[in-house]
């Protein structure tokens, strides 16, 4: 039987013909074109590691490994060869408006069982289903008992997850007869088809080569990864269009020929086009630093050598939060990336804000350890729309600061970038984003593997990489044996070694099939570590490093009301008339309340405010403007107060003669109190304040103990021991009855929020790189009651981004500013133009609120989370009052108020 080039495999986005009939690419084309693809990212975007990986794992020579991945990607829709895809009511239709597919129905052949059309098995399963019979006719490893285990299955169940999620294990019961269980593969002509694309795809690739090794995790994740990049480049519409065949084409073998001939040279232009090729790290060059024990000429006299006598792996960092630490653990991704032939970086913090304040820093890194053209994205919940834009739109509002980023800058992807989708985003070269985006990688959730894909190429920086509680740090154990298992580069930076950074040390060495016990971080600070991703084993450096700059932190609790004792803090900076100091408030409303009476009852201060609930740009903005007034060396006179909330004490680069802040737990304390300037840095605590709905009550509580009345500590030698302190079981010992039977009620009720949590994301979790079995559906698995809610339980607290509008007209700083652009037919606008104007609030806030484009903008993804508020002018601001929520928006950003 000659092959049908009828089979449709894309339609959507190419048009009509003069006839008024949808043009079609035929599935074999498609075919060819994602092999064609394949070829190219083996070559080029892959990197040696990545490769070797593959070739190791299936035991193939180099060059016969690179036409099977070619092979394997061409195969990877030969499911829509069956009866759903083909007749999908949404298919291509005549200018009558009939189905194309119809005409098949009618011929000899292409019968089919009753039932067959409402088959629900999707394509991705039907190729599944149908490959592993035929990778084993052709020789391909296999087994009865167990499929899973074998190379036959491995394949097949690889390919059924190119559309973000593997499908459970198909027995010999079932391959061998697949139609049986699901007649929409269709028998006779349906099954002669499927044979014919696939040998005409293995005769046109060229791979004959049977391998004999096995699928290990490693290599699923490189080829997973091939097939999704390979498949989503051969589908964009506008190069198909340029490759559409003409009417009557046969699809004859020379026709395949000259067909491939054409993929082949489209290919590379294809992933030029994405700009990802040709980014690697330079070779690090010495850094001679002014003491030679400090963290960073530790780090870059010593690490170097372990990596070249070692490989790549893991590095801890242990010191108090700074730019000197964030400079250390980017060096140390720089050697680390250097050895591992790795193709960029991805950086990872706690929230949205703080990935906001370090790119920067990050950009400037990039510039220095880069080479090669190189793109950057911020990665976000706030940025999650339009990657891209929103780096822009970041670049603009530091255009006055010191990175002098205009639109068009060559670091800055365009907004029609084609990495500037959401599940592509990952892929570019340089990231700096939540460190939610790793935990998703060790999720069930689709793509999940993309994503480790995207990381297995790069080196990934975690920042306060304990800071996300229980549930995080367990899903970090998972992503860090992950990583080990895929020879990722990782460095890890942390306030102070403790048991869970011990226990990321050992998820690494677990990861990499390390033997004996793991190492343990050292507890004086400054600190750092190296475990190899060879062996596992943890090597400490030969000359620990030493703090240079020690200080002395005056800690002083005081009492009164919250906004006396600021008031009174502050005065001594305006009678002497200079000085800098930070305020942290609980709330963005308890901040703009501040902000405005500080304005008010101190003439003589310059007061600035930042917040979460802001406008995307205005945020950007006024942290540009932070770094020009509190950084170490700004040329300010007259004294300067800046009110925040917690979302700054991740922010690095800035200085503050004083530090005000409300009741939180140490940790926090000492972030905070790590911005502080000079010999003798200054933290007041607000006893009486409110505290943040996020900190741990029975932390806060313990922190106020340990700190009584004030203390003074040497920074950093005391910080381990007052970690200490503060989670000391003797606590409870130094209180009276009462107060320590209510201490053991909060620290009950911690325990069991925290064992609730680990439970959920250890039940959540995907299974670690050694306990798959060989099944990848258990990457995939679907657990009854995997709500989303539970999803956003796990990941932390859930965001809505929140768009204003008045009129039609998007609202910033106060008035309409920009008229919202919807698209003509489906009243929807473009997700990039709300990127500026989207303001993060936690979902709790908004309970219940329908908003007012729900309806309208519901079924689009990028949009689900995305809360639209037509408001009206009130008293000089912008109000809606509705659902039980007050909502105010003025150019001192948005509060939410719940009504009685």
């Amino acid at each position: 039987m000659s092959l049908d080039p009828r089979l449709w495999g894309k339609a959507a986005g190419l048009g009509k013909n003069a006839g008024g009939a949808h043009r079609t690419h035929p599935l074999i084309c498609h075919l060819l074109d994602t092999a064609a693809v394949a070829e190219v990212v083996w070559d080029e975007l892959l990197t040696s590691h990545q490769r070797s990986m593959v070739v190791g794992a299936l035991q193939v020579p180099k060059e016969e490994m690179r036409a099977l991945a070619a092979f394997w990607a061409g195969l990877h829709d030969i499911g829509k060869i069956s009866v759903p895809f083909q007749l999908h009511r949404g298919g291509p239709k005549n200018a009558e408006g009939e189905l194309l597919a119809q005409e098949l129905c009618g011929e000899r052949g292409y019968g089919f069982a009753a039932g067959a059309a409402q088959d629900r098995q999707s394509h991705e399963a039907v190729a599944h289903w149908w490959l592993v019979g035929m990778f084993e006719e052709i020789g391909y490893p296999s087994s009865r008992r167990r499929p899973q285990s074998q190379l036959s299955h491995a394949v097949a169940q690889m390919l059924g997850g190119h559309g973000g999620c593997y499908h459970p294990v198909v027995r010999g019961k079932d391959y061998r007869c697949p139609a049986v269980r699901h007649p929409g593969l269709g028998t006779g002509g349906w099954e002669e088809q499927r044979r014919v694309h696939f040998d005409e795809v293995r005769r046109v690739t060229g791979a004959t080569s049977v391998p004999r090794g096995r699928m290990t995790p490693g290599a699923a994740v490189v080829l997973t990864g091939l097939v999704i990049v390979s498949d989503w480049l051969a589908s964009i519409e506008v190069e198909i269009q340029a490759r559409l065949t003409e009417e009557g084409w046969a699809g004859a073998p020379e026709d395949l020929d000259a067909y491939w001939k054409t993929a082949r040279e489209a290919a590379l232009r294809l992933v030029q086009k994405t700009g990802l090729l040709g980014t690697g790290f330079t070779r690090p060059d010495p850094v001679r630093c002014a003491d030679e024990t400090s963290l960073l000429a530790s780090m870059e006299g010593q690490l170097p050598d372990l990596v070249t006598e070692h490989g790549p792996g893991l590095v801890v960092v242990t010191s108090s939060p700074s730019e000197e630490r964030t400079e250390a653990a980017l060096r140390a991704a720089a050697a680390l990336g250097h050895a591992a032939g790795a193709r960029g970086l991805f950086y990872a913090l706690p929230t949205g804000s703080s990935a906001d304040s370090h790119m920067a820093q990050v950009h400037a890194f990039a510039e220095q350890a880069l080479t090669g053209p190189w793109r950057s994205l911020l990665l976000h919940s706030s940025s999650r729309l339009k990657p891209a834009e929103a780096a822009r739109q970041w670049a603009q509002a530091h255009a006055a600061g010191d990175v002098s980023a205009e639109p068009g800058e060559e670091w800055a992807p365009a907004a029609n970038s084609w990495l500037n989708s959401h599940h592509r985003a990952l892929l570019a070269a340089l990231g700096t984003g939540t460190v939610d985006e790793l935990l998703q990688a060790v999720m069930p959730v689709k793509f999940n593997v993309m994503r480790l894909f995207a990381f297995s190429g790069k080196v990934v920086v975690v920042d306060e990489a304990h800071a996300r509680g229980a549930w995080g740090q367990k899903l970090m154990l998972r992503f860090l044996e992950w990583a080990a298992a895929l020879r990722i580069p990782v460095v890890l930076a942390a306030l102070s070694a403790d048991k869970s950074v011990d226990a990321m040390l050992a998820a690494y060495h677990r990861g990499a099939g390390g033997a004996g016990e793991p190492m343990v971080q050292p507890r004086r600070l400054p600190a750092w570590s190296f475990v190899d991703a060879h062996s596992g084993r943890g090597h400490l450096p030969r000359q620990p490093a030493e703090a240079v700059r020690t200080s002395t932190l005056s800690i002083e609790v005081r009492d009164g009301a919250p906004y006396d004792e600021i008031q009174a803090a502050l005065v001594p900076l305006v009678e002497a008339g200079s000085g800098r100091a930070v305020v942290y408030r609980p709330t963005p409303a308890d901040a703009i309340a501040t902000f405005c009476q500080l304005s008010q009852d101190l003439p003589g201060l310059d007061v600035s405010l930042v917040h979460q609930q802001m406008h995307n740009k205005d945020r950007w903005r006024r942290l540009a403007a932070c770094r020009d007034t509190f950084s170490p060396g700004a040329g300010v006179s007259g004294p300067s107060v800046l009110v925040t909330t917690p979302m700054l004490e991740h922010v690095r680069g800035l200085r503050f003669d004083l530090v005000v802040s409300g009741p939180a737990p140490l940790a926090g304390l000492l972030a905070r109190a790590a911005q502080g300037a000079g010999d003798r840095p200054r933290l007041v605590v607000l006893k009486a304040d409110s505290t943040s709905e996020l900190d741990d009550v029975a932390l806060v509580r313990r922190t106020g103990m340990v700190l009584g009345a004030g203390r003074t500590i040497s920074m950093p030698q005391d910080v381990p021991l007052l970690l200490d302190e503060v989670y000391a079981d003797e606590l409870v010992d130094r209180v009276g009855e009462a107060a320590a039977r209510e201490l053991q009620q909060l620290d009950n009720r911690r325990t069991v929020r925290e064992r609730r949590a680990t439970g959920t994301a250890g039940w959540l979790q995907v299974p670690g790189p050694r306990e798959l079995d060989g099944d990848l559906g258990l990457l995939s698995r679907d657990h009854p009651g995997m709500e989303p809610e539970l999803l956003s339980y796990v990941l932390g607290e859930e965001m809505v981004h929140v768009v204003c509008l008045h009129q039609g007209f998007l609202l910033e700083d106060g008035i309409p500013k920009e008229k919202l652009a919807l698209d003509s037919k489906k009243r929807r606008p473009k997700p990039g133009q709300l990127v500026p104007y989207l303001i993060p609030v936690p979902q709790r806030l908004v309970e219940g609120v329908t908003g007012d484009a729900n309806s309208d903008w519901r079924g689009m993804a990028a949009l689900k989370n995305v809360l639209r508020l037509n408001m009206a002018p009130e008293d000089g601001t912008w109000v809606r009052t509705g659902e039980g929520h007050r909502f105010r928006l003025s150019e001192l950003g948005l509060t939410v108020d719940q009504l009685p």
